[in-house]
C-alpha cells in the first residue's frame, strides 16, 4: 500500500511539471486549432485531467508527445462541437493580445521546442494566430487543420504529425496536400507580420479613427479597398449586422450610421491583438442593446487600403482582453 501511495504522488509531481513545462505550448497549439481562448483553456485543463486519470503507461517517459495526441484530440471535439452549433451572424476567433504582456503573448509564440522563436514552418508562428490565417483554417476539416498546423507552423515531421494524431503516414501526406490546396486563396494574398505591417497597420488605424468623426463618408471610403468587407460577430447579445457588409460605400455609411448610435463616450484603446495593431473600445453611456465593449482589428491589402474590417462584441470571447484569463497561464 506505501508502495502504490508512494507511485501516485511521485505520478502526481510527474503531471505537475509537464503541466508546468507544455502548458503554454500546448494553450497555443489549440488555440489555433479551435480559434477559441476558452476552449483552449478546456483543452489543456481536460488534457492534464486525463493526464492524472488515465496517464500514460510509460509515464517516465517524455510527455510532450502523449500530451500532444490527447490535445489534439480534445481540440477537435471541441472544434465539431462548435460548429454543430448554430451561430447569429458571422464567427470570428476571440481576440488575444499580444504585446509583450505574460500568458498569452509568450503561449502563441512558442514553439515545439519549448522556446519563443520564429520557427521555419511555412507560416510564421505570428502569422499562425492573425485573423486573417484562423479564418482560412475555418475552410479546413478539423483533421486537415491539425495537421496543417503541425506540419506548417509547428514544423513537425510526417512521422511525428501521423504519431500525434493516430493516423498512417501516407493519409498524412494526403490530408496536408489538401489541406494547402484549400488554403491557396489565403496564399495568393498573405502579407508578412512584420514591424512594417504593424506600423502601416496602426498608422491607418489612426486615420479610420478620424474619419469616423468626419460629417462625410469621402475619408473614410478613401481608406478602404474596392473589395472591403466588415465583419461583426455580437454572438446574437447585441445590435450587429448578421452579414458580411462589403464595398467602399457601404462599409463606410454602415461606419457612420453606427458611429451616430453607438460613438459618444466611447474610449478606444490601442493595443497589439493577434500579432497586429487593433482597438479595445469600452462606451459605459452605450445605449440598451449595444455593445460596451468591442474590439476592432483591420487587414490591408498590398496597396495599404483596409480590405477586412473584424468587431468582436460577444462577450465570451473577450473576457480575455477586458478580465483576467480564465484560466491563468504559469509564468515559468
Amino acid at each position: 500500500m506505501a508502495m502504490a501511495v508512494a507511485s501516485k504522488a511521485t505520478l502526481g509531481a510527474e503531471v505537475a511539471d509537464a503541466f508546468r513545462a507544455h502548458e503554454r505550448f500546448l494553450w497555443g497549439l489549440t488555440y489555433r486549432m479551435t480559434g477559441s481562448a476558452a476552449d483552449a483553456d478546456d483543452v489543456v485543463q481536460e488534457t492534464f485531467v486525463r493526464a492524472l486519470a488515465r496517464p500514460p503507461r510509460r509515464w517516465t517517459d517524455p510527455w510532450r508527445p502523449w500530451l500532444v495526441r490527447v490535445a489534439m484530440n480534445v481540440a477537435r471535439d471541441a472544434l465539431r462541437r462548435r460548429r454543430r452549433q448554430p451561430y447569429a451572424g458571422p464567427w470570428l476567433p476571440s481576440p488575444i493580445e499580444t504585446d509583450g504582456e505574460p500568458g498569452a503573448y509568450e503561449a502563441v509564440l512558442t514553439g515545439a521546442d519549448g522556446r519563443p522563436v520564429t520557427t521555419e514552418g511555412r507560416y510564421d508562428l505570428l502569422e499562425s494566430v492573425s485573423f486573417a490565417f484562423l479564418l482560412a483554417l475555418e475552410a479546413l476539416t478539423p483533421r486537415q487543420r491539425a495537421v496543417l498546423l503541425l506540419r506548417d507552423v509547428f514544423d513537425y515531421s510526417v512521422r511525428e504529425t501521423a504519431d500525434a494524431l493516430h493516423m498512417s503516414e501516407p493519409n498524412v501526406k494526403t490530408t496536408h496536400h489538401r489541406a494547402r490546396r484549400a488554403m491557396a486563396d489565403y496564399d495568393r494574398t498573405r502579407l508578412p507580420v512584420d514591424a512594417a505591417r504593424q506600423d502601416a497597420t496602426r498608422d491607418m488605424l489612426g486615420k479610420f479613427l478620424a474619419a469616423l468623426y468626419e460629417e462625410d463618408v469621402r475619408p473614410m471610403e478613401d481608406l478602404l479597398a474596392a473589395d472591403v468587407r466588415a465583419l461583426n460577430d455580437g454572438g446574437g447579445e447585441f445590435i450587429a449586422a448578421r452579414k458580411p457588409v462589403v464595398g467602399r460605400a457601404k462599409v463606410a455609411h454602415f461606419y457612420r450610421k453606427i458611429t451616430r448610435i453607438g460613438g459618444v463616450g466611447a474610449v478606444p484603446r490601442l493595443t497589439t491583438l493577434n500579432g497586429l495593431p487593433g482597438l479595445v473600445i469600452e462606451n459605459p453611456r452605450a445605449p440598451e442593446g449595444v455593445a460596451r465593449r468591442i474590439v476592432a482589428l483591420i487587414d490591408l491589402d498590398a496597396d495599404g487600403g483596409i480590405r477586412r474590417i473584424y468587431n468582436v462584441l460577444a462577450t465570451p470571447k473577450l473576457r480575455r482582453i477586458f478580465e483576467r484569463p480564465l484560466v491563468p497561464l504559469s509564468p515559468g
